[in-house]
């Protein structure tokens, strides 16, 4: 009976030898699993900075671009306000814009020549270039 003992004992003690042999394989596997996610981790963490900076840049770019339309077109306004004054202020162009307007109402060589004091030449060549619109 002290040899069954002995046997059973020896069986349970390789039975456990082996169960630690195979324990830590596997956790040297788990170990190695968690160093690739550990090393992902960083990389995926240094992408998103990366990410981040870009994404600042951008934005301050926007920004930049932004404010700058916004002088474009206020410069555009007041050089529109510029031509519209000296176009009212030119008695000649005035001449001419209201001549315009005429033609695009239907006016003709003689009206023209009367309302706005222009030569024949003149009022044929508006209606050429300023009329059938």
């Amino acid at each position: 009976m002290e040899n069954g003992f002995l046997i059973a004992a020896l069986v349970y003690v390789i039975a456990c030898l082996g169960l630690v042999l195979f324990l830590q394989k596997q956790l040297g596997k788990l170990r190695t699993k968690v160093d690739a996610l550990a090393t992902l981790l960083k990389e995926s963490d240094k992408q998103r900075e990366s990410v981040k900076r870009e994404l600042h840049e951008l934005r301050s770019g926007t920004i930049g671009v932004g404010k700058r339309v916004l002088e474009l077109e206020k410069k555009l306004a007041q050089q529109d306000a510029r031509i519209d004054e000296t176009r009212e202020q030119d008695p000649q162009a005035r001449l001419y814009t209201r001549a315009m307007k005429m033609v695009s109402l239907g006016a003709g060589i003689d009206e023209l020549m009367a309302e706005c004091e222009l030569p024949r030449a003149e009022a044929e060549l508006l209606l050429r270039l300023h009329g059938n619109r």
